[in-house]
């Protein structure tokens, strides 16, 4: 049996069981999130595929794919709900791979603290990504580099995201 882990090391012990299946299946594992809400506690396991449109059969399949894998694993202490979702049109980029996979495309930073003008979220494109660092043109304010430690969210923006914002 796998050593019981912390919340915080569970998401990637259940990574490493789930990718290659997830690749087995022609999926791509987006992440993995080990959270609590209210007094329960989830595992979300977000896949894609090429192309994108995952739909609730692929969320099936990779359920069943895993489920025994993940149970003889045993990787956490406590009840959870398991769930397999889509990353979604708004999705969150949390990896290395998910910015250089969308560097051009428009997306929303949430910053931990405002800028001077008072601004806390940022719509604009994605030019760059580095290991601390993002760089995005935010329109007006032309291209900014922001650190990793400044911006507590960056994801994808969708169509309904494109009337507001700051530009």
């Amino acid at each position: 049996m796998a050593e019981k882990k912390k919340g915080g090391n569970t998401a990637a012990v259940v990574r490493q069981l789930a990718a290659p299946i997830a690749e087995s299946l022609g999926y791509i594992l987006w992440d993995v999130r080990f959270v609590k809400e209210g007094a329960d506690w989830f595992l979300r396991i977000f896949i894609d595929k090429p192309g994108g449109r995952i739909g609730i059969d692929d969320c099936v399949a990779m359920t069943r794919a895993v489920n025994d894998p993940l149970d003889a694993l045993d990787p956490i202490a406590q009840e959870y709900c398991l769930e397999v979702c889509s990353p979604g049109l708004g999705r969150e980029l949390t990896r290395p791979e998910h910015f250089a996979a969308f560097v051009g495309a428009r997306v929303l930073a949430r910053l931990i603290r405002p800028l001077p003008d008072g601004r806390r979220e940022l719509r604009g494109t994605l030019l760059g990504y580095e290991e601390n660092a993002i760089t995005l043109d935010a329109g007006d304010a032309g291209p900014l580099r922001l650190e990793r430690t400044a911006v507590s969210k960056v994801r994808l923006l969708d169509d309904e995201d494109m009337d507001g914002g700051n530009e």
